[in-house]
């Protein structure tokens, strides 16, 4: 993630666009690598001022490690109404902290703060995690998997090139009721095993790319109420500014086209995506 957040910082923030008329969430946001500040600084302030003045008027935001799940936290108290946290060891982290056991435990001690309304995220990566650290990273996803269940929070999942292994991991250590792949990246027949075990699925600006059409054929399958929309920022900013650097401002970019593969106005689906985050998160 550190390398990911230096490369990003380089880059330009996209420009605004139109705002939506209908007030919807970001349902996964990475606030603390857009700007590298305290929890309640002006900058944070003036990111959330930027995407409520496009209709986005709320922020998941979500940690990646035992500190940066500390500075969500902060960042939900400094922004009540605006702002809610998710806490965890992204599933790259975990490999390779110095005590796993120490971090873990602050995450279970998080777990129970009343501004923290998910556990994530967490999941499977074996896109950058090597062989020899992929059983750390499965226990890691494990005791995630026990924490939301322990806490009735839903669980934020991060999987990449690992579909089967985690559809499997939450089929054996039985998933939290609300259970959202992050970032969606599976194709049409993991999306209709997803939907069949009711979990929520959320896309991201990936959906908008040219070479992205597994995502577009899986999208128009899911139920409205399974159904999020994130940015995952600073990455990931979808069409037309693919490369910039990405914030909560960027989701009607990602809505609309949404919208229009689903044969829907934008309206009805920002209001449809914020009730199932309020249903999946509760109230902001």
């Amino acid at each position: 993630m550190a390398d990911r957040h230096n490369r990003d910082l380089d880059r330009k923030p996209a420009p605004l666009p139109d705002p939506l008329k209908s007030k919807t969430v970001d349902s996964h946001a990475h606030l603390e690598l857009i700007h590298n500040s305290e929890a309640d600084s002006p900058l944070i302030k003036q990111v959330l001022a930027d995407a409520a003045a496009v209709g986005i008027d709320r922020v998941v935001q979500v940690g990646y490690s035992a500190e940066q799940s500390i500075w969500s936290v902060k960042c939900a108290e400094s922004f009540v109404g605006q702002v809610l946290a998710a806490v965890a060891l992204h599933p790259n982290e975990a490999p390779v902290v110095d005590d796993l056991q120490k971090d873990l435990q602050v995450i279970r001690d998080l777990a129970s703060h009343p501004r923290v309304r998910a556990i994530g995220e967490s999941g499977l990566d074996f896109f950058r995690t090597p062989p020899e650290l992929r059983d750390k990273q499965k226990y890691s996803f494990k005791e995630h998997i026990k924490i939301a269940k322990q806490h009735n929070k839903a669980l934020v999942i991060h999987d990449r090139d690992s579909h089967r292994e985690v559809l499997d991991t939450l089929q054996e250590e039985g998933a939290p009721l609300n259970s959202i792949f992050h970032c969606y990246s599976g194709d049409v027949a993991m999306a209709k095993e997803c939907i069949a075990n009711n979990y929520i699925l959320s896309f991201a600006g990936t959906v908008t790319f040219k070479n992205a059409q597994q995502l577009r054929d899986a999208l128009v399958l899911v139920p409205i109420e399974q159904l999020l929309v994130e940015t995952d920022s600073p990455f990931l900013a979808p069409m037309p500014n693919r490369g910039a650097l990405n914030t909560p401002a960027q989701i009607p970019n990602t809505l609309r086209v949404m919208a229009d593969l689903r044969g829907v106005s934008a309206d009805y689906l920002a209001g449809a995506i914020s009730e199932n985050a309020e249903r999946i998160f509760g109230k902001f």
